[in-house]
């Protein structure tokens, strides 16, 4: 483990949720010094001009407000390659301090298996208690006085406490496979979860906000299924709300993705002029305003949290890690389409592949464990074989001894009639595979959002890097950053925040 090197004592014993309560959690002793707790509100890919632009026409006044008690930045990624901007690339930056080049981490289900020190763990080890509600690429930790949920993409990783992982196993599955309906929860997975919800923070707004989508689905539009991400974000906040109030975290995250789904698939509908292919009339109506939707929830969730930490007088800083913008790519062939697999398991069985285990990732992609590079090897060269037109179906990303990611790389649109080889065998195309019903219409964009609620306002305009937000919040906690290439604490503000 990285040496962590404390500027005075660390905390008190005393400062324990089993013996403060009330007002006196406001601050904790170190050293005889007072350390207020810090919430740490991760948004990703939420867009500074959409914030700018919705918050000055009254949209977003959770955000507004947020932003007028705040110093303001701009954050920058570590890379300069585009296809090294990716959320679980430059949120793990931000949760070690170390750039690509030194923690390599690539791909999304990477980061538990790096090992690399975190915020987390820097802060364990200097006496704090933390929670992580869902950041993404993060590695497990179980310790009594701290929480940990895994991201919804991982399913290496157990939650901790172990009531968690009820949450997590339903959520993982409901969001790896959102698109799939051949996967399907049973009555008894249901009911664990809200019988897990009901004992650790569901609020009445949240059950009142499932039946009201429930009901339009049923009863006026079943095409409204999409608003269902937000729902999950509520759902998520009621438990991370639940262990903030009774373990009373020195420091805490909160990561929230819905916004970034809803950029990806719907910024052809907001913003048409941009596009060559246009959306339909219909495809207008439904989600012309969907992104505007996403950034409301994500409003009314900023307010929740300014709420607690005002009740627990933490200190908050909001950041995206990096943002969106129109992706225009393969306009000219109709846009960027999207294929699954309808059953991995099944299907890799079928083709003679033997692996340990199967794990869809993002949108087309799965990655694959196996027993030993051959196997690997093996199950690749089958893979290989399918084709389109002469065209490889899969395509695979950096391998990495036993393990193997890959997807699918038809990007065209594909007629019912479509064909695809296996070998020498001729099968059709969609009784393995399904079309996702959206076209790609949002990438990545290098800038990233970073407020730091200090009470006053400031808009810097020289932009900073995301590394610097680690020394930065280790700077608020009396650490110092462990050796090496890391960023610089942007000025002690959120140290002398409130002095």
């Amino acid at each position: 483990m990285t040496q962590v090197i404390p500027r005075e004592t660390r905390l008190s014993a005393s400062a324990s949720p089993s013996t403060v309560s009330g007002a006196s959690m406001a601050r904790y002793s170190a050293g005889g010094k007072t350390v207020q707790p810090l919430i740490f509100l991760e948004l990703n890919e939420l867009c500074p001009h959409l914030l700018e632009k919705w918050m000055a026409s009254g949209a977003l006044p959770n955000f507004k407000a947020l932003y007028d008690a705040s110093q303001i930045y701009v954050t920058t990624p570590d890379v300069d390659d585009p296809s090294n901007l990716e959320p679980w690339i430059q949120w793990y930056s931000i949760h070690t301090g170390l750039s690509f080049d030194q923690h390599d981490v690539f791909h999304l289900t990477d980061g538990p298996r790096a090992g690399h020190t975190d915020i987390w763990e820097i802060l364990r080890g200097a006496g704090y208690r933390v929670g992580n509600c869902s950041s993404m690429n993060a590695k497990q930790f179980a310790e009594p006085g701290s929480f940990y949920l895994p991201d919804p993409w991982c399913t290496s990783e157990q939650a901790s406490p172990e009531p968690l992982n009820t949450f997590h196993k339903f959520v993982a599955a409901n969001v790896q496979e959102y698109t799939n309906t051949q996967s399907k929860l049973g009555l008894g997975d249901y009911a664990r979860f809200v019988s897990f919800l009901v004992t650790h923070g569901l609020r009445f707004e949240t059950v009142a906000a499932v039946l009201k989508q429930l009901g339009a689905e049923k009863l006026v539009d079943g095409g409204e299924y999409w608003r269902r991400v937000a729902l999950l974000d509520s759902l998520q906040f009621d438990v991370f709300q639940h262990y903030q109030k009774s373990l009373r975290p020195h420091f805490s995250t909160f990561f929230a993705n819905s916004v970034a789904h809803l950029q990806h698939a719907h910024w052809r509908e907001m913003e048409p002029e941009a596009f060559q292919v246009k959306s339909t009339a219909e495809q207008q109506r439904r989600y012309g305003d969907a992104i505007l939707f996403g950034y409301q929830q994500m409003d009314r969730l900023v307010g929740d949290v300014v709420r607690i930490a005002d009740a627990q007088n933490a200190f908050v800083v909001f950041a995206t890690a990096l943002s969106q913008q129109p992706f225009l790519k393969y306009e000219s062939i109709g846009g960027q389409q999207f294929y699954r697999v309808r059953d991995i398991g099944s299907f890799l069985d079928q083709i003679g592949v033997k692996y340990r285990t199967v794990q869809p990732t993002m949108t087309h992609q799965y990655q694959v464990q196996f027993a030993s590079d051959s196997e690997r090897e093996d199950a690749q060269g089958k893979l290989a074989m399918l084709s389109i037109d002469g065209q490889p179906v899969f395509g695979f990303d950096r391998v990495e001894g036993a393990s193997l990611y890959f997807g699918c790389t038809i990007r065209t649109s594909q007629p019912e009639t479509a064909r695809m080889m296996i070998g020498n065998q001729d099968v059709r195309f969609f009784d393995t595979f399904y079309h996702i019903d959206a076209t790609k219409s949002g990438r990545h964009h290098p800038d990233g959002c970073l407020w730091f609620r200090s009470g006053t306002h400031k808009r810097h305009e020289e932009k900073v890097s995301i590394l610097d937000i680690f020394p930065t919040i280790l700077d608020y906690f009396r650490i110092d950053a462990p050796a090496g290439k890391y960023g610089k604490p942007l000025g002690r503000i959120i140290r002398n925040a409130f002095a």
